[in-house]
């Protein structure tokens, strides 16, 4: 394009307060959807397991975060294995809580992210 100025938008790093926050937000939201899953499936089980959860995943997802589809799997192996050691559950069960696990986490995503684009297109 001759003449035209082509902007580029390059990510910048974020300082450790933004990590933090991240961390948090992510640790919040993965430790409610896990707490959903166990209930859904289990029935009954204390909070505290779901925080155990959602704060191995948290540190999973930082700091994979840019390895994409590799971060993925990774922190759904991870997912089984706390949610197996944190629940003491068998292998079938421990599967069955991590699936919902991800169907929970990803339609609150899908949820969330379509409220902020619906919201993005409001009038001011």
């Amino acid at each position: 394009m001759i003449g035209a100025a082509v902007l580029q938008v390059s990510p910048t790093a974020g300082g450790p307060l933004a990590y933090l926050g991240s961390f948090v937000l992510f640790a919040v939201v993965y430790s409610v959807t896990a707490h959903i899953a166990a209930r859904n499936v289990l029935g009954d089980v204390p909070l505290r397991r779901a925080g155990i959860v959602g704060v191995a995943i948290a540190v999973v997802v930082l700091l994979l975060q840019q390895y994409g589809a590799i971060a993925f799997v990774v922190a759904l192996a991870v997912d089984f294995v706390v949610i197996r050691y944190v629940y003491r559950l068998r292998y079938r069960t421990t599967g069955l809580v991590t699936f919902v696990h991800l169907v929970v986490s990803i339609l609150l995503t899908i949820a969330t992210l379509s409220l902020v684009r619906l919201l993005g297109t409001a009038p001011t």
